[in-house]
């Protein structure tokens, strides 16, 4: 359950099962996947070969930034799952549908895709349906930032809620709507916070200075290093070409 202030409000949770084994990027990261040879014969008492491990791509790996054209649905405060239908341009009428519903509650709708990544849709990130409920829950709050201007010191106050956001706390909120931390924490708080290392599918990038998160493929991030379209403040963007200089973290369990 999420719950958040100002216009946005609580949301019944879709169950989701155990997270899968991701590839592509499921932690921030390209990741590979290895082989093992069962040419011997176990029963027999001989030793299995196997095959050398592949290790996995290390964290300067990029998921490429292609355009999603696949089915996006759409989960409505009723807990219905309904094709999500964008809102009409500007000068257009109202928009209708599951987008439209959503809106009276959460002010953006809690988007879902088919597989294992996420996708951006319409500027927002649309949360993969095999991912763990705590997943969606990151990309759904992640969402509610979009649009809203940088603010240094933005989000740190105890409520979360702000009228912009700055970098630690855009992370913050994100993982506050999945009940992953109780108050803010600023870029430094990061660098020694979860457990260390690439997520399976949350990773959080932390230094003195700035803090960014990647979840199921995408990157909630107020820098728009390495997004092509140079809009400020929270935003979902393509991963970055290179996270060096950052103390890699994850949510323990994700």
């Amino acid at each position: 359950m999420r719950s958040c202030g100002a216009v946005l409000c609580s949301v019944t949770i879709l169950a989701a099962g155990a997270a899968p084994a991701l590839a592509n990027g499921t932690g921030g990261v390209a990741v590979t996947t290895s082989t093992t040879s069962t040419t011997g014969a176990a029963s027999s008492g001989g030793a299995v070969p196997t095959t050398p491990t592949t290790p996995a791509a290390p964290v300067t790996a990029k998921t490429p930034n292609i355009a999603y054209d696949g089915p996006v649905y759409e989960k409505t405060v009723t807990g219905a799952i309904v094709p999500y239908v964008p809102p009409a341009p500007a000068g257009e009428g109202s928009a209708t549908g599951g987008a439209a519903v959503a809106a009276t509650a959460e002010g953006k709708p809690d988007l879902l895709v088919p597989g294992t990544l996420a996708h951006i849709v319409d500027g927002l990130a649309a949360a993969p349906e095999s991912a763990p409920a705590a997943v969606q829950e990151i990309i759904w709050a992640g969402n509610q930032l979009i649009g809203l201007p940088y603010i240094y010191g933005g989000g740190h106050d105890a409520s979360f809620i702000s009228p912009g956001y700055d970098c630690s706390g855009s992370v913050s909120f994100a993982l506050h709507g999945a009940d992953l931390l109780t108050s803010p924490e600023d870029s430094s708080e990061f660098m020694g916070w979860g457990a260390g290392g690439v997520g399976t599918w949350v990773t959080i990038f932390s230094n003195p200075g700035h803090a960014y998160m990647t979840v199921a493929g995408v990157r909630l991030d107020t820098s728009p290093a390495d997004d092509p379209s140079n809009l400020q403040g929270p935003r979902w963007r393509p991963l970055r070409q290179s996270n060096a200089g950052y103390t890699v973290r994850h949510p323990i369990g994700l």
